[in-house]
């Protein structure tokens, strides 16, 4: 495979930024009011999105160590939007779940995501979108 040109790695830098930042932008907007924090969002998102976890599971899947899981955790705990649950299969470990209250957050949040990944597969042909998600793919897999 050839290599990019400098010129492209200078344009797919800044086109990186500028999606990031409207991105973030965009989440901001959507949690702005809810009384629930991004990273706290995120969880949710998680979690709802992938059934109850471990502790450790999901630190992973956040990119963040236990410890700091932990004080988001107890945050939403208290927020009864999670519950700390023995895990069935090894009960030295916890699992972390959504509550009813969770469930609904997740449920609105996604539906704002589902939106917006409408709004942009609708921007594309059809075969663009199919070759965009599997572009996506490739890239998350070198992070």
């Amino acid at each position: 495979m050839e290599e990019p040109a400098m010129d492209q790695i200078e344009d797919l830098t800044r086109l990186l930024i500028e999606f990031y930042e409207r991105f973030s932008s965009w989440e901001q907007g959507v949690v702005k009011g809810t009384g629930i924090t991004l990273p706290q969002m995120h969880t949710l998102e998680i979690l709802g999105s992938s059934g109850n976890l471990r502790m450790k599971e999901l630190a992973e899947k956040m990119g963040v160590t236990t410890g700091s899981l932990t004080v988001l955790v107890d945050r939403l705990v208290r927020a009864r939007l999670v519950e700390r649950r023995p895990n069935e299969l090894d009960r030295r470990s916890i699992q972390v779940g959504l509550t009813p209250e969770g469930k609904k957050h997740f449920a609105l949040h996604h539906n704002l995501h589902t939106r917006l990944s409408e709004d942009i597969a609708g921007a594309l042909a059809p075969e663009e979108a199919t070759h965009f998600l599997d572009m996506l793919r490739r890239i998350i897999t070198h992070f």
